[in-house]
């Protein structure tokens, strides 16, 4: 087997002749391939050059070891198209020096290296979240779970049990609630009510969301703090829902709306988010996840950085902001994927529209079980043209743009945007991405490649919502829901994650989802629009390769490669050779994020 490495080409140091192995490294750049401009690869490439002089620079019977951990025995899946599949791999420090057979990684070692027997286990690249909040999940991990409540009396039930351990006074968030597990598919469920659960919680104030993120049940506490009464006016790309008799809110607000109550729930100290963040990277350690692309970060960057400076953080993040918030950053001068390869800013993220399971996300058509509406345009659409500014502006200063589009009206719209602004703005690497892509018309499909926009998509909704997704939509139009199949057919990047805590951060769901299409109710054992299926190798490398290029990172991560970061995940089973419908009960046994074994399964 051939040793792809990196180090041997160093080894020519070993003598005392560094300027030697530093000529050789230049003319074997081969051995660090990248995508990224040529500056960009120029730097990772010296990076890699000063390891090498640190590891061989001195005699050969005084010099550190060649690997300071090795796995060996493994069925190693690369993601690499020149050496796909490998034995073992080694690593210095924080980065891949080598991966070849079992016999040529071993002579990397000494005493002092650690040696892993993978005992014929699968290794994959570390996972690449590109979409989740990553905060929220690490608050949802303490919060009342609402998930899997399958009766309106269970939820109430649930919160009931929660409250009665908080003090009184102190606000219940969370939730994650799912209300279309309360009715068969092709009957309309009810949604929640303060009423509901008004009798548990009269000391205290609840607002519970939906696992989707763009609905929330309030409670009479938690309308009476907001001021939201029958009089108070819908805000523009928000919906307050209100008893048809009395006019008065049910509880339940959509949006923009939710944003009454969001405004006086008092914030959480910096303590309290540091103690998320600590349990959101532990959780991501014990499934593999390596790298997140967290979506709502905002000013929450200092806590991520008191993390990494103690030496907690598991886990990359490319901490995105708000894109209404575009010119806080833009006047830094900071560009596109600024900082460390653990942490880096310089990603905008926007909203078009709401969801599907709210009847939010934004269509041509009206919805089928709600003939009365075609869903919101939200907020940041308002007033017209005000995304297309913004979008122009914060392009124009270099930084990333990724809007959120669900509806086949919302999904339109931003490519056109994307399609004017580069336009307008001239050709340069800019990587506009779609977060969630979900409902698309046919002849959109084609145009996430012409305009090279990233599909930025979460395939467990596939399984989730296609329990009801066609009373909503229809038949017909949920050929193109989810569509990964038609997507990299038509030449589109995937770039894979899950919007947790919108689904779970578990990536074995994820890829089984995306190669069965199985849904949750077991109602389509064949698959959901089994047309959209793809393989595990295509579904492992929009989780790993995808994501990568999504955060303009693909020079350095997203695949078993000598000179890249040291991101590895080891599975329990085969994910390659089981059957497809075994995948989501396979689990991680160890997770290495930047050299560290940061989990390992007992």
């Amino acid at each position: 087997m051939f040793l792809r490495s990196c180090l041997t080409i160093g080894r020519v140091s070993l003598g005392g002749h560094p300027n030697v192995a530093e000529r050789v490294i230049l003319k074997r750049m081969s051995c660090v391939r990248s995508r990224r401009p040529r500056g960009a690869a120029h730097t990772m490439l010296f990076t890699f050059v000063g390891l090498m002089m640190i590891t061989f620079n001195g005699s050969a019977d005084n010099t550190a070891p060649l690997a300071s951990l090795i796995i060996i025995n493994a069925r190693i899946q690369t993601m690499d198209p020149g050496h796909p599949a490998a034995e073992a791999v080694a690593i210095y420090d924080n980065r891949i020096v080598a991966v070849g057979s079992n016999k040529e990684i071993r002579k990397l070692g000494d005493a002092a290296t650690r040696v892993i027997d993978a005992k014929k286990q699968l290794v994959l690249p570390g996972f690449n979240d590109s979409h989740v909040h990553f905060l929220s999940g690490g608050f949802q991990l303490s919060s009342v779970d609402l998930r899997d409540a399958n009766t309106p009396e269970e939820f109430a039930a649930r919160i009931r049990q929660f409250a009665e351990k908080q003090p009184a006074g102190r606000w219940i968030t969370g939730g994650d609630w799912d209300h279309e597990r309360w009715a068969g598919v092709n009957e309309n469920a009810s949604l929640p009510t303060k009423e509901l659960i008004d009798r548990f919680t009269p000391d205290r104030p609840v607002f519970v969301s939906r696992l989707d993120g763009h609905m929330a049940l309030a409670n009479s506490v938690a309308l009476k703090l907001a001021g939201v009464t029958r009089q108070t006016l819908d805000p523009a790309g928000g919906l307050i829902v209100r008893d048809p008799k009395t006019g008065e809110p049910t509880g339940i607000l959509k949006d923009a709306a939710m944003s009454y109550v969001w405004k006086v729930v008092p914030a959480t100290s910096f303590e309290e988010k540091l103690n998320a963040a600590r349990a959101a990277t532990e959780h991501a350690a014990r499934l593999g996840v390596t790298s997140v692309q967290d979506m709502s970060a905002g000013s929450d960057v200092g806590v991520y950085q008191t993390l990494l400076d103690r030496g907690e953080l598991k886990t990359r993040i490319y901490a995105v902001s708000p894109l209404p918030a575009w010119e806080r950053l833009a006047r830094t001068g900071v560009r596109a994927h600024f900082g460390s390869h653990m942490l880096r800013i310089g990603g905008l993220k926007g909203f078009s529209d709401g969801s599907l399971g709210s009847t939010t996300a934004f269509f041509y058509a009206p919805y089928k079980d709600a003939p009365n509406t075609s869903g919101l345009a939200g907020d940041e659409m308002f007033p017209e043209g005000a995304m297309l500014t913004r979008v122009r502006e914060a392009d124009r200063a270099g930084l990333q743009v990724m809007i959120h589009a669900i509806g086949d009206r919302a999904n339109d719209m931003i490519l056109s945007i994307f399609e004017q602004v580069a336009r307008e703005n001239g050709e340069r690497d800019r990587r506009f991405r779609i977060e969630h892509a979900q409902h698309l018309r046919r002849e959109d499909v084609p145009r996430f490649s012409s305009l090279k926009v990233i599909a930025s998509m979460q395939p467990y909704h596939a399984i989730d919502d296609g329990r009801w997704a066609e009373k909503r939509i229809g038949k017909e139009h949920a050929r193109t829901t989810y569509a990964f199949r038609s997507l990299l057919d038509a030449g589109a990047t995937l770039a894979f994650g899950t919007d947790w805590t919108v689904a779970p951060l578990d990536p074995m769901l994820s890829i089984y989802a995306a190669v069965t299409r199985r849904t949750l109710d077991g109602k389509n054992p064949k698959g959901w629009v089994p047309e959209q299926k793809i393989s595990v190798e295509e579904a492992v490398r929009a989780y790993t390769v995808g994501s990568a290029y999504a955060e303009f990172q693909d020079g350095v991560k997203g695949s078993i490669t000598p000179g890249k970061l040291a991101d590895l995940v080891m599975l329990s089973r085969d994910i390659y050779k089981i059957d497809p419908k075994e995948i989501e009960k396979v689990q991680v046994v160890m997770t290495i994020a930047d050299g560290r074994i940061v989990h390992e399964r007992k």
